[in-house]
């Protein structure tokens, strides 16, 4: 009997009955699975091939194919068959139509809690892990200690005495260039805060005073101080509009530059400025209230705190150094390059700091100099002024104007001229296979960056247009996409300005009195547009991390700034200098990069980061819950929340605030 039973069962496996029910069961199982993978929403990140991507399930999908990583030396890999090439990248409607119409999902579920200091609320999941419908426990991670008082204003890279000790020279300003410590011996401690450390100052007024303890230093006054550029007044710095650098002011100084190139036009055809040996940024303070976004520069020198100050008073600034390396910035990045008595010998070595100005400058860009050269007739300021105008023939630029002790040179729309030149004329030109965006710790090369052929970089509409019209360089990055960039570009735009503005209603962003604002992941742009579009009144700096693609041009031609680093090492900036640091989808990607520990670029943040500055972070629920218990380890104020789509998506944003 039991073996006819058997042999009954196994004919019942037989039957073509039990096959079709059997298949049409597995075949439901994988559709479940597909939907319950596929259905959540997660941040759109076409920037990198980590990316996990999608959006409102309701509306389209995103599609973002992975590039294979690159083989280990020395190992041949044996192409795999032929498959299907995707051609598109981007958003699908349900026609399988490229698409810049979704909707983001509904910030209804971005409450906001009753108390921000509730630690039981605070902690969220930091504890515990959730997985699935239950929970498995966490390991707290232990409380960071305070550094030394005398680390207060530690700048990781740029103050390692022991690597600029181990150096042979230093007659080209190699000291004052990145020197970062070896893996394993970066920072590990917080950053302290100087005694008597108070909130900032709001702009605009911080445009003109500044607190005297959030920087006390003296140094710049007793150097500078007969320059009239800043002084002490009681309690404050004070920074007149006035002085040596500006005789009349700034606003006249910028007044004599629009009436001597009406063309200039700030805020209309010029809207990205760099200022080389900034001071205390007075010339890009001033030009902020004429729509022009300028990116002040100077070196961690004898000035020490320069940098410092410009972004105490809310103006964009970095620490940087023309010297051995690249700047961090993208070729044709900037419509106007400004120098005021920044003492940078342009004609040394074959004129390579002002072959990589002419990197930098946009075609048809200008750069300004003003300097003794110009105006004083000493022979030896005279050979100065012949040794750099014979440079600036020599690559092309034109001498538009000069007055009084100031001269502009504008850089051709085209290589007409470079292919003019004789053979034997120097500089030479960059040989083709120079890549031209190719910064992150790359030499300077004595040769002249070749324009495109086809106009790129050149053809940027007017300010404000050009913030959310496509650049013509979308179409030559390098990128995943190929058919798709514009609705892209479109795209991100609309996701974050969704996005953001669910974050102004339901976390009252207006009243955080954002000034210095860092998107550590930038992509695009669609970020830092979206806050202007809704008119928040800061500055974004947007970085574009190394192991991403490279999309620093598209910043720049939409009239943004941006910079290109690697967050496994430490920015060059000052302690406290950003009231708003932005990730989304950051660190999933260096966790799978496997460089660095998340708490290192955390315990970056937090050196960066202004005493009851702000964080957002968008990331995977796991990795958001390691971040919490990092974030609360370092005395930060932490809240969860759900996005848009629920308390099950695979996404979470964590919220924290910096002790004051």
């Amino acid at each position: 009997m039991k073996f006819l039973g058997t042999s009954w069962s196994i004919d019942v496996l037989k039957t073509s009955s039990f096959v079709k029910v059997t298949a049409l069961t597995l075949f439901s199982l994988t559709l479940l699975i597909l939907f319950t993978r596929y259905s959540t929403t997660y941040f759109f990140l076409p920037f990198s091939s980590d990316a996990a991507v999608s959006v409102n399930a309701s509306s389209s999908a995103v599609v973002v194919p992975s590039p294979s990583p690159p083989p280990p030396p020395n190992i041949i890999l044996t192409p795999p068959s032929p498959s299907p090439v995707v051609e598109t990248t981007g958003l699908l409607d349900e026609d399988g139509i490229m698409t810049d119409n979704f909707t983001v999902g509904d910030s209804s579920d971005l409450r906001l809690p009753e108390d921000f200091g509730n630690s039981s609320y605070l902690r969220g999941a930091s504890e515990r892990e959730r997985v699935g419908g239950g929970a498995r426990a966490r390991l707290s991670v232990e409380s960071y200690k305070v550094c030394d008082q005398r680390m207060v204003n530690y700048v990781p890279c740029l103050d390692s005495t022991s690597a600029i000790a181990k150096m042979s020279s230093s007659e080209k300003g190699e000291k004052y260039e990145r020197h970062c410590a070896d893996e394993g011996k970066g920072l590990n401690c917080l950053v302290p805060r100087p005694k008597g450390y108070r909130r900032p100052i709001l702009w605009p007024r911080s445009r003109d005073e500044v607190w005297f303890d959030n920087i006390p230093h003296m140094r710049l006054v007793e150097y500078k101080g007969g320059q009239n550029l800043i002084s002490v007044k009681k309690d404050k710095f004070v920074f007149p509009s006035d002085g040596l650098q500006f005789i009349h002011g700034a606003d006249k100084y910028l007044d004599q530059i629009s009436a001597m190139v009406p063309d200039i036009a700030f805020g209309y055809n010029t809207r990205v400025a760099l200022d080389i040996g900034c001071g205390v940024a007075s010339f890009g303070a001033f030009l902020m209230q004429r729509n022009v976004t300028t990116l002040s520069i100077a070196p961690k020198d004898i000035h020490e705190n320069q940098i410092q100050f410009a972004l105490e008073r809310g103006v964009p600034a970095m620490v940087a150094v023309f010297a051995t390396h690249r700047m961090l910035f993208p070729s044709q990045a900037f419509d106007l390059i400004h120098c005021s008595r920044c003492k940078v010998n342009f004609t040394c070595d074959d004129g390579i700091l002002l072959l990589e100005v002419d990197r930098l400058l946009r075609a048809g860009g200008y750069f300004v100099w003003a300097a003794q050269p110009v105006f004083k007739h000493e022979e030896i300021l005279q050979e100065q002024w012949k040794e750099i105008d014979d440079l600036a023939s020599s690559i092309c630029w034109k001498l538009v104007k000069k007055e009084g002790y100031i001269a502009i040179w504008q850089k051709p729309m085209n290589n007409s001229c470079y292919h003019s030149r004789d053979n034997a004329v120097h500089p030479p030109l960059c040989e083709s296979n120079d890549d031209p965006d190719d910064v992150w710790y790359v030499g300077l090369k004595a040769c002249i960056t070749q324009l495109p052929s086809n106009g790129y970089r050149a053809n940027v509409s007017k300010w404000p247009a050009r913030l959310h019209q496509p650049p013509d360089r979308l179409q030559s990055i390098k990128h995943d996409a190929s058919l798709s960039r514009k609705e892209l570009f479109h795209a991100e735009s609309k996701y974050w300005n969704e996005i953001i503005d669910s974050y102004v209603r339901a976390f009252l962003w207006k009243e955080y009195n954002l000034r210095n604002v860092m998107d550590m992941r930038a992509g695009f742009g669609g970020f830092a547009a979206a806050l202007h579009d809704l008119q928040i009144d800061c500055w974004v700096i947007n970085v574009v991390p190394v192991n991403g693609f490279n999309t620093l041009p598209i910043l720049y031609d939409r009239g943004l700034i941006g910079v290109m680093h690697d967050w496994c090492e430490p920015f060059d900036t000052y302690p406290r200098t950003y009231d708003l640091l932005h990730a989304s989808g950051l660190f999933s990607i260096e966790k799978n990069r496997k460089k660095c520990n998340m708490s290192t670029i955390m315990l970056e943040m937090d050196r960066m980061l202004r005493p009851g500055g702000h964080v957002y972070i968008r990331d995977t629920v796991h990795v958001i819950n390691e971040l919490d218990e990092i974030a609360t380890a370092m005395g930060w104020m932490n809240v969860q929340n759900d996005i848009g789509e629920g308390p099950n998506t695979s996404w979470r944003i964590l919220r924290s605030e910096k002790h004051f």
